[in-house]
């Protein structure tokens, strides 16, 4: 079913206001890389300016694709959902372009990072690995989200 379709089950599109505050509450979403066959797909954590531009930390190793995929890349998208229960989930696509960030601008990012959710062992490991940061501009954005209550809590019309 379409989007159109799933309206009248409750269904709703976001407005750019909504998917700002959506981007603002969450921490983490899958970053899709186009690969040979098929999309390179990572979960990520990001910090988010509250305009138009996302930011991940990579952590990177002798040999990594994600930074190989996204060094040679024109076009990424990253999800962020959230999905409470099933009668209550948002859904946030963004399509943009990515590129490493001069390590002479990473102090600029500190407050923009700073809240971006990081396991235990990635904060160990980069104490010791190589890191880098990206920037997301986000070129187009397209929100959804479902914010009903369960059959039993329906109005009926009796």
């Amino acid at each position: 079913m379409s989007v159109d379709e799933l309206r009248e089950y409750g269904l709703a599109e976001m407005t750019d206001t909504e998917i700002r505050d959506f981007l603002s509450a969450q921490k983490v979403g899958v970053l899709g890389l186009p690969d040979e066959d098929v999309p390179y797909l990572l979960p990520l954590s990001f910090g988010y300016d509250g305009d138009s531009r996302l930011y991940f930390t990579y952590l990177l190793g002798s040999s990594s694709r994600k930074e190989t995929l996204t060094e040679t890349t024109e076009a990424a998208s990253f999800l962020v959902f959230s999905a409470d229960t099933m009668y209550n989930w948002e859904s946030v696509l963004l399509t943009g372009r990515i590129s490493a960030v001069s390590e002479s601008s990473w102090d600029e990012l500190e407050e923009v990072l700073a809240d971006a959710w990081r396991p235990e062992l990635f904060e160990s490991a980069s104490l010791s690995g190589a890191v880098a940061i990206y920037e997301f501009r986000i070129d187009e954005q397209t929100g959804i989200k479902h914010q009903g209550l369960p059959p039993a809590f329906e109005a009926t019309d009796e």
